[in-house]
Parts: structure tokens; sequence; C-alpha cells
């Protein structure tokens, strides 16, 4: 079998407060009629998704006329191209992820097993998620509690807030350090939280890395008592050091690692002891076999992994594979909530989601394939559907 084209396309249109949802997706051709999709994160508004495809474009000259099967190889084939263009940095390292899933995608179906099969199995049936909130605009703890609430309501039993630039009185938006009066407004917006959902709901506090190491640390030490399921990224994410000693000064919980990229960003992370759990996000972090290497890196370390998670159905279903094959997993973001399309656009075992849930596939590759008809519906910016 022989890779005979390589396409792409962006998909998707922005929703509020959906975090993501325009998706660059992948295709690959062999010359037996078996077609794989792989999808890969956009970087949001700052490619609109459009410097990935063309990453991917570029790429194809090193994949026409391979055997798709030897998804190793041609993996480091094109990381080791792409090491002086910022191989492992957006979009490069985001093309090569989405290719890399469409590979796995074929090398399933043309052995008639589930991607989790190629990766030696799965430890688990069903994929534990937590949902990302949005309360609204009131940034209030009772906007906070209801939503929680209502969410519960649907079955999840791990929530995620965000508490970066919800504080009233913030006079310098470029000043990283947290106010008296903002510290007070976060705090209550969590304490709010974990007095309406109670001990057994596992709570997570977002900060996107906008608070300086001694607001990091004030707020974390605050936090203690609410038994947190982990605080994230609560420094900026390029200092491993700054976020080492956030995590030396507090019992609360420390995660990051969406803004890593392949096992090399993760060593130093672990290797300098700075986080209690990782996320990388598998629509970017390299690949399947990356993302689980990183989880069997980590799980040397004692460290759990929590993939970050913006993708449609296709890509976070990649990401399930990969959840199910590793010892370490403890839980998988979802993000598509508030996306009123997001099942629409693939096809597969539906419901997705069920009481907070995503089960694993056991249909030959991914075992998620696009909605051609809703798919070309949501074009992004006049793009053009794969041939």
């Amino acid at each position: 079998m022989k890779i005979t084209d390589v396409q792409a396309s962006v998909i998707g249109r922005p929703e509020p407060h959906s975090g993501g949802s325009v998706w660059t997706f992948v295709r690959v051709y062999t010359d037996e009629g078996i077609v794989g999709t792989g999808e890969c994160n956009s970087a949001g508004p700052f490619t609109s998704g459009f410097a990935t495809k063309e990453t991917v474009l570029k790429l194809k000259e090193l994949l026409i006329g391979q055997d798709p099967l030897r998804i190793g190889p041609l993996y480091e084939t094109m990381r080791r191209r792409a090491r002086y263009a910022g191989g492992s940095q957006a979009p490069t390292i985001f093309a090569i992820t989405g290719i890399e899933n469409a590979l796995y995608d074929i090398a399933g179906k043309a052995m008639g097993v589930p991607v989790h099969r190629l990766l030696g199995g799965k430890f688990r049936d069903e994929i534990r998620l937590y949902a990302d909130c949005h309360a609204g605009e009131t940034h209030t703890p009772s906007a906070y509690a209801a939503k929680a609430l209502e969410v519960l309501e649907e079955g999840y039993s791990a929530l995620k807030f965000d508490v970066d630039q919800v504080s009233p009185g913030k006079k310098d938006p470029f000043n990283w350090t947290v106010s008296a009066q903002e510290m007070s407004h976060i705090i209550s917006l969590v304490q709010g939280t974990r007095e309406a959902i109670g001990y057994e709901v596992d709570l997570a506090i977002d900060c996107h890395g906008q608070f300086d190491m001694g607001s990091a640390i004030t707020l974390a030490r605050a936090l203690e008592g609410l038994r947190l399921m982990w605080l994230e990224e609560p420094v900026p994410a390029e200092n491993i050091d700054a976020l080492a000693q956030v995590r030396a000064a507090t019992s609360t919980l420390i995660c990051t690692g969406e803004n890593q990229y392949t096992r090399f960003d993760f060593r130093e992370l672990l290797e300098k002891r700075a986080v209690d759990v990782i996320m990388p996000d598998l629509a970017k972090a390299g690949g399947i076999m990356e993302g689980k290497r990183i989880a069997e890196m980590a799980d040397v370390y004692y460290v759990p992994i929590a993939p970050h998670n913006v993708s449609s159905p296709l890509g976070m279903m990649a990401a399930c594979h990969v959840c199910a094959s590793v010892p370490n997993f403890l839980v998988l973001e979802f993000h598509g909530r508030e996306i009123p399309w997001w099942e629409d656009l693939c096809e597969g075992d539906k419901p997705f989601i069920c009481n907070g849930r995503m089960v694993v596939s056991d249909r030959p590759g991914i075992g998620v394939e696009l909605n051609d008809k809703v798919a070309k519906s949501l074009l992004w910016n006049g793009d053009r559907y794969f041939d």
C-alpha cells in the first residue's frame, strides 16, 4: 500500500465561550482506497487554520509513494525535516499531529482493528470527562455555582472554571500582579463553587498563565483547603523554574501542559518537579504515539495525564484511544458543550458523550468520520473541501 495524496481542509466556525471550534482536518489517501482522517488544533484566531493547512501540504512531498503503515519512520522524517522551521512549535507540530493521526486511522482500517489495539490494548472502556464551564459575564460566586449545578445535572463528575481576568477593578492589563481586591474576588468564586457542589465532585481552576509568581503562590495557598483537582497554569508556561517554585510552595496540585509540545518539552517539566498533573493537548502535541510516550514518561514520575482538549468528536476520539491505552490517565477535557453542531459534525457511535463519559470506539481506525454534508456547510473562510 502506498500514499497517493495528502489534503487538508479547515472546518468550523467560532462559537461564544467554545474555546476553539475551528479545526484543520487532514486526509491521507492510498492506492488501495483506504483513506485516513486526522485532526489538528488550528491555534485559534492566530492562524485561522490556514497556516496549519499550508504546513500539511508542504509536508506532502515527504509522504507521497510511502507505505502509510510505517508510521514511526514517517513521523520521525517529518519531525527531523522540520527541526529548523520550528519543528516542535505551531503550526509545524500541529500539522505533523494531524498527519500522524490520519496514518493511524489508515493502519487500523487496513488491519481491521481500533487504534487502541495498535497501542497495546485498553485499560478502560470509557473515558471520564471534565466539563470546562463558562458562567456568563457576571463573574459572581452565585453565577459560578449555578453553572456548576447545571452541568452536574448532565452527569459530569468533574468541572473546570477560569479565574483569570474576571476580577473587578483591574486597571493595568499588562501587570500580572493580583491586587488584594482581585485576589479576594477570585477566592470567593472558587469558594462559592466548592460550597455549591460539595467535596465529592472534582473541581479544577484555570489561571491561563495570567499571574506572576507571587500572586500564583498566594492564590494556591489560599485554595489549599478546597481540595482542588488542580490549579492550572498559574504562571506563564514559558518559565518552568517559576512554575516549580509555585508547586514547591503549596499543597494545591499544579497542572500545566497545553502549551508544551512533544516528549522533549514534557521531559523538562517532569525532571524539574514542576507539576503534579500534565495536560498535553493531543491534537497538537505530536500525535497519537507521541501522546502515549508523554504519558509513559510521566508515569515514571507517578504523574497522571489529564489531556487538554478543544477538539471535534474525531480528534476527541483519537485522544480517547491514547487515554484508554495508558495506566495513568486521570480525566479528559470536554469543551464542546456550547457548540450546537459539535455532535453533528461527525459520524460514529452516538451520542458521543453520555453521563460525562465517552465510550472508546471499537470500530477499525479512529472510529469516527466527518459528516461530509455538515462539514462542507462549515468550511472556514471559503476554504475548499477535500477533493
